[in-house]
């Protein structure tokens, strides 16, 4: 819960202007109240005004008003927008009249602000899908210049002090990216490593997790994560990454040392890096249930700018938790 203090005190430092286009969802509209009244993050919501605050008064909520409350149907911005569309996917055969039809879905309208630079991030999906939410975030805001893959991650918060970093450990990918080449999967090392720093707020010990411990086995699979590591350690010569690890020799020091004798991270890692999508997603599930882990996230890396999506399950308190990660994730940029 601490590290949840210190990242809305962070926010609060350098408030970020956030968008939230899904504004008639009750949990979203609670939660945007709540990050009002603490001056977490300047909130943006997209809709009628009146339907807005009208439902805001039937929830007895007090803050909706010092919102930026955002009319579609009533802006100068459609024009520009539309245009900034075409511009962006002509070659995909975007005419001006599309681009204003699609204009007329909050998640794009969203997306566009964030192009615009009307806006500084997005979280949504408490009322859509994943991929509703990802689809016009990949259109038009893309990714960062030199990243060709977006990752999930989960900063995940133990009981037990003695893993990680104090209890915390990040994981990635748990969320997008079913089985990533030895490239994309040094990509998502690095940008968990940038992630880290930007949101936890200390510096990351990257393990390359696998079934094998420097060459204990031999498979394509561990070449892969051989290959990575590599080029992780060539892409961020700032960071400490190795690997490949199996997991307990990446967090447990008794067994780092006696397997990875040189590694200057083996038994001390607070970032696990996994080969697969299924692999990470199994293991912070696992580490939630039956550790009883808080997950936060996940946080979506490697976008041009911070758009993070939700559970359909969230609660009020998960929405405004990930606002707060992607004000920092904002203000990094």
């Amino acid at each position: 819960m601490q590290l949840l203090q210190s990242i809305k005190e962070k926010a609060r430092q350098n408030p970020q202007r956030i968008v939230l286009p899904e504004s008639m969802e009750e949990r979203t509209l609670q939660a945007a109240d709540i990050l009002l009244s603490e001056q977490v993050a300047r909130i943006q919501l997209i809709g009628d005004p009146k339907q807005i605050l009208q439902k805001a008064e039937s929830l007895g909520l007090k803050h909706i008003a010092q919102a930026e409350l955002i009319d579609m149907s009533n802006t100068d911005k459609i024009d520009a927008y539309a245009q900034l569309m075409v511009e962006i996917r002509k070659n995909k055969g975007m005419t001006y009249e599309a681009a204003v039809e699609q204009l007329k879905d909050p998640l794009y309208y969203a997306c566009l602000m964030i192009k615009a630079g009307d806006s500084d991030g997005e979280v949504a999906g408490a009322d859509n899908a994943t991929g509703d939410v990802l689809r016009p975030a990949f259109q038009y805001v893309k990714t960062l210049p030199g990243i060709s893959v977006v990752s999930g991650a989960f900063i995940m918060m133990l009981n037990q002090t003695e893993f990680g970093e104090d209890g915390i450990l990040v994981f990635a990918d748990c969320a997008v990216h079913p089985n990533p080449t030895a490239s994309e999967l040094a990509e998502i090392a690095v940008m968990t490593g940038k992630t880290t720093r930007a949101i936890a707020g200390f510096e990351p010990r990257i393990a390359m997790l696998s079934f094998s411990t420097k060459g204990s086995a031999k498979h394509e699979m561990v070449d892969k994560v051989v290959e990575a590591t590599r080029l992780a350690q060539a892409m961020a010569p700032d960071m400490k990454i190795d690997g490949e690890l199996q997991a307990d020799a990446a967090i447990i020091a008794s067994i780092g040392k006696k397997k990875a004798p040189n590694s200057e991270i083996a038994g001390i890692a607070n970032v696990l890096v996994f080969p697969t999508l299924e692999t990470g997603n199994i293991a912070y599930k696992l580490v939630e249930r039956l550790a009883g882990a808080q997950a936060i996230g996940p946080v979506l890396q490697g976008m041009a700018a911070p758009i993070n999506d939700l559970s359909r399950g969230c609660s009020v308190s998960d929405i405004v938790n990930l606002v707060a990660i992607t004000a920092n994730q904002a203000a990094e940029k």
